[in-house]
């Protein structure tokens, strides 16, 4: 893959803390550690905003802590400061009446500001805030077009060969799909 073919990825702390070793052999452990690694060997980057630099700091095991380094090391860490949006999180957290539901879309809304900030693409285990931030796309056209990729649904979404070709806004990752 060339660099100019590359994405930055935002990558939530969930990722980080679930990746396993090299000897890790939970399902969930080694997918999230395998993308990793091809982050890492392909020419993709990592977005790091104040926030979720602080929840990797907090929540990163050992293996994701030595791949920072890496990333850090080639230079492949995109540190932002995206804007606030707060007009946009109102309009997404108006879309339920939930408060569950309104506390989680909140917690999460700084994945999205750091990918519209980028290549509006997330990449995370939680499907739960998925699907929240799916069923807001509907009427929220603002992040209709944010990817959204979990590395641990490999046989749904095939998140390897996915960031192999380049990590393509394919239709069937966007929110809205």
């Amino acid at each position: 893959m060339r660099a100019r073919d590359s994405k930055r990825l935002v990558i939530d702390a969930d990722v980080a803390q679930a990746a396993g070793s090299e000897t890790a052999t939970h399902p969930r452990a080694r997918h999230c550690r395998d993308f990793l690694d091809e982050v890492l060997t392909l020419s993709h980057r990592v977005v790091m905003t104040e926030r979720i630099n602080n929840e990797w700091k907090n929540h990163q095991s050992r293996f994701a802590r030595r791949w920072r380094v890496s990333m850090d090391a080639r230079r492949k860490v995109d540190r932002i400061d995206p804007p606030e949006y707060e007009e946009l999180r109102d309009k997404i957290t108006d879309t339920t009446t939930d408060e569950d539901e309104i506390q989680n879309i909140e917690k999460d809304f700084h994945l999205l500001q750091a990918a519209l900030a980028t290549d509006q693409t997330v990449i995370s285990l939680d499907e739960i805030i998925r699907g929240l931030f799916r069923q807001a796309s509907q009427s929220v056209g603002e992040i209709r077009n944010i990817i959204w990729v979990n590395p641990d649904r490999t046989a749904e979404e095939h998140p390897i060969a996915w960031l192999q070709n380049g990590a393509p806004p394919e239709a069937h990752r966007r929110l809205s799909a």
